[in-house]
């Protein structure tokens, strides 16, 4: 659904002053929630389970004039474009590296593209000084009483708190604690996605590579300037898989085994694998909440519509961050009043987004031959200048359908 309605209230410095926010969560939605809720002078403290920052992680990138709007509020457009990949050309090619053809930037990284942590750090900088991070805890359990949350912590003191924001991802603690067991909103996508850190033995700068057999894939890409080092992308389809999500080491065997046999650079993206440190295994999922928020707590980003790859995740969390922090400098700190414009503004945005990501694993992980061959036809088509104009439109649709009132500044 998209609000059209505007607003004519006049701006007032730090009408949030009295308000204290715990937001759980300093991937990205946690950060830019912090950014915007401190310019309106709330009292936040951001709590992360990660001993420190995560650096590196996958790029993400920003499309249309409504993720410019909102960079360019929080002041971040010119300093992503600073630390901007500048990603080429992603090519295709046959078991023998043969190109098949060629995916151009503008079709795979937005207006503008950037690394998740470099993304996290830029905001981290700017308001480390504005609110409190607390790194190495998170939340151990949520009580709503009339005069705010009671709040406990797996190592640090009780606290109470105004609002909770949960945007600790799509495998939300905070989800869990306040709308239920995440088998109730995770909707599984039948594939299932692997990033590492491996040596840049192609010699990749700037560009990426793309190899598919029936439902497995293997890419590798240079976009982060260090010469000797690439990231490796492994998608497979498969059933449900059960697993323990902290057992790293069955995690990278589920991989060997699923990739045993394939052909082009996997063999030495495996060896890799044994020393990688630095491994992301995920489900290829959506999460699917019929509320957004409940009493004093709200979920933002991942946390409240995510998907694992593919649906604009980084570009939605941060709307969704301006939205609310918006709304709640609106209503002078009323959570009442701002959850449900909240809510309102940014569901049907978020699930508009969230409708490309049901095609990323059959993209990357095609489960025929002929699939593969048809996903090539129609990408080379896709790639065409003539098409790749309308292409570009057609990704921006979703990305910009939604109104903006004028939040106060």
């Amino acid at each position: 659904m998209t609000d059209t309605t505007r607003t004519t209230r006049t701006p007032r410095a730090h009408r949030l002053g009295r308000l204290s926010v715990l937001v759980s969560g300093a991937g990205v939605a946690g950060p830019a929630l912090a950014l915007n809720l401190a310019r309106h002078g709330a009292r936040v403290t951001v709590v992360e389970k990660a001993p420190a920052l995560r650096e590196g992680g996958f790029a993400v990138d920003f499309r249309g004039h409504v993720h410019r709007t909102v960079l360019t509020s929080m002041g971040l457009w010119e300093e992503i474009h600073a630390h901007r990949t500048r990603m080429g050309r992603q090519t295709v090619v046959d078991a023998d590296g043969t190109p098949r053809l060629d995916l151009p930037a503008q079709l795979m990284s937005g207006d503008v593209e950037i690394t998740r942590g470099d993304l996290a750090r830029i905001m981290y900088e700017r308001t480390k000084d504005a609110a409190e991070y607390v790194f190495g805890d998170s939340v151990a359990t949520l009580t709503e009483v009339p005069e705010g949350v009671d709040v406990t912590f797996e190592h640090g003191a009780p606290r109470r708190f105004d609002l909770v924001v949960g945007a600790d991802g799509l495998h939300s603690r905070t989800r869990r604690l306040v709308f239920g067991d995440e088998s109730r909103f995770l909707r599984f996508l039948g594939h299932y996605v692997a990033g590492f850190t491996v040596p840049n033995h192609l010699g990749l700068h700037g560009t990426g590579r793309l190899y598919s057999e029936p439902g497995r894939c293997v890419a590798l890409s240079n976009c982060d300037g260090d010469p000797d080092l690439a990231g490796a992308l492994l998608v497979f389809r498969s059933e449900r898989l059960s697993y323990d999500r902290r057992d790293v080491a069955a995690q990278k065997r589920i991989l060997a085994e699923r990739f045993a046999g394939m052909g082009w650079e996997t063999p030495a993206v495996l060896d890799a694998l044994e020393g990688a440190g630095d491994l992301y295994f995920d489900a290829i999922a959506q999460v699917h909440a019929d509320r957004l928020t409940q009493g004093r707590v709200a979920l933002l980003g991942d946390a409240g519509y995510g998907a694992t790859m593919g649906g604009m995740g980084t570009g939605v969390a941060i709307v969704g961050a301006h939205v609310l922090a918006g709304e709640l400098a609106l209503a002078g700190g009323d959570h009442r009043v701002a959850f449900a414009r909240y809510e309102r503004r940014i569901g049907g945005f978020a699930r508009g987004c969230q409708k490309i990501s049901g095609n990323v694993g059959p993209f990357f992980a095609p489960p025929t031959e002929r699939r593969i061959r048809g996903r090539d036809r129609m990408y080379r088509l896709l790639a065409s200048r003539p098409v790749a104009g309308f292409f570009k439109r057609l990704t921006e649709k979703a990305a910009t359908a939604i109104k903006l009132p004028d939040y106060p500044a």
